[in-house]
Formats: structure tokens, sequence, C-alpha cells
């Protein structure tokens, strides 16, 4: 391990795991109680979008990303609210729409030849300063957001009806919360990529659940998990040669089952 330390890349790598974690654990927590997840893999590959937008107009793709994915999460958020549109409709289209802008802008930038799969499966390996300068930003305000206005977000998550007779603005909240996650989603591109950013944000929660229903402590929880997974997938990645992205959510899947398996043979034995 002390070898691995050494390397620059391999200290980005897990300075930007501990961000990452700490950032999905929030936003992830909220996503999974206010059961989301299908909406924020429509945002997830929407953001190819932006990449390729990025790529043709010679922009940086992850500024790019990060604007079309929050715009995205807009469209999807404003036009599932209407009465003439299913929200699962409303996915697919900026789903679809993000991916073929995606391609399309690609294919079509002079001079680039298109390397789908480092933007759809990513590599943690390749986080630079700037990455982890917008990991550090976002952490913070999403921590700060959520320390200061839980109670407000528990509200919003799990019963907006009753936010709205408390006099809560749920509209604006719903939109706040909706810009974070499209932001979160595009900050983790480069660690585990479009197709597996969905899963940083859901199974490190799905995880702390076994052992809490509290949404603060499934928070908390989410945290350590979700950094035990990118780590273990990092040093499994870099030692077996693999891509790292795929490497993080084995494992992470791995950590699950095995602390599933745990709770189980426990509550077994109380029972007996």
């Amino acid at each position: 391990m002390t070898e691995l330390l050494s390397y620059t890349f391999i200290r980005h790598a897990i300075i930007g795991s501990l961000l990452a974690s700490i950032l999905c654990g929030f936003i992830g927590t909220y996503i999974v109680s206010k059961r989301l997840v299908f909406i924020s893999g429509g945002i997830t590959h929407a953001s190819f979008g932006g990449i390729g937008i990025g790529l043709f107009l010679g922009l940086p793709p992850m500024i790019s990303a990060a604007i079309f994915s929050v715009l995205s999460a807009f469209g999807i958020q404003w036009f599932s609210r209407r009465q003439n549109m299913r929200e699962d409709s409303a996915i697919a289209i900026f789903w679809t729409l993000g991916m073929s802008i995606g391609i399309i802008c690609s294919y079509l930038t002079p001079g680039f030849t298109p390397d789908l799969s480092s933007f759809l499966f990513g590599n943690i390996l390749n986080i630079t300063g700037n990455d982890l300068y917008f990991l550090s930003v976002l952490t913070l305000i999403t921590g700060l957001t959520f320390i200061f206005f839980m109670r407000i977000i528990m509200y919003v998550a799990f019963d907006s009806e009753f936010a709205r007779s408390q006099g809560i603005q749920v509209k604006w909240i719903e939109y706040a919360m909706m810009a974070l996650i499209a932001l979160t989603i595009v900050a983790c591109l480069r660690m585990v990529g479009i197709v597996l950013a969905i899963s940083l944000l859901t199974i490190p929660q799905v995880t702390a659940n076994i052992f809490t229903n509290s949404f603060r402590s499934i928070a908390l929880f989410a945290i350590p998990f979700g950094f035990i997974g990118c780590v273990g997938g990092l040093i499994f990645a870099y030692y077996y040669n693999i891509p790292s992205g795929a490497a993080i959510i084995f494992i992470s899947i791995l950590l699950y089952l095995a602390c599933k398996g745990i709770s189980t043979l426990f509550k077994k034995r109380r029972r007996q």
C-alpha cells in the first residue's frame, strides 16, 4: 500500500474517493428516500449530451456536462409535473436525447476519435486537480445544505404534502435538490462513468439501510461504505488492470452482500 501512495495519481484517486463518498452519502440518501433512482439514471445518461457538445465546441467536457445535466434535471422535473406527460416518459425523452446528442457531437468533432468507453465506464486514476477542486466545492456546498436544512429536506423527501402544509416551498427545494443531483452525477463521472454513476448513489445507501432506517444515520453510514467500496475497487483495478469504475461497483456490491449476510446471521441467532 505504501508503494501505491507514492504515486500522485493514486493519492488524487483516494482523495477523490473520500470526497465523492461524502457527497454521494448525502445526495444518495435523498435519492433513495424520495425514490428518484430512475430519474437520476435519466440525468446520468443525459449528461453524455453535454460531454458531446463540449467536445464539439472545444469546451471543457465536464463543464458542458454539468450545464446540460442541470438543464436536463430541470426539464425532467418540469415535464413530470405536467398533467399531460407521465414521469417515465419525460425521463425517457431526456435520457435518449442526451445520449443521441453526445454520440452525434463526438463523431462530428473534427480530428477527434471517439473513445466512448472512457466516458461510459470512467477511470478513477484520471482524476485531476481540477476534478478534486470541483468535488471539494460541491461537497462543501452539499454538506452545509444538509446540515442547516436537514429537517426540511427530510420533510420533502418523505412527505411533500405535509411539507407544503407547513409552508415549505417544496417546488424550489425539489429544483435545488435536482440541481445538486445533476452536479453530483457529473462530479462522479471521472470515477465510475455514465453507465455506473447511479450505483455510487444507491449501493452505499442500501448497505447502510441494512443497519438503520434513520435518514441521518443512513447518510452518515453510507459515507464509510462508499469510501471502502471506492478504495477497494481502486486497489482491485490497479493490481488486475481492469476498469476502475466496474471494479468499484463490484466491490461495493460484495460489501453489500457481506453486510446483508452478517445481518441475517445475527437476526437468526437472536431468534434462536
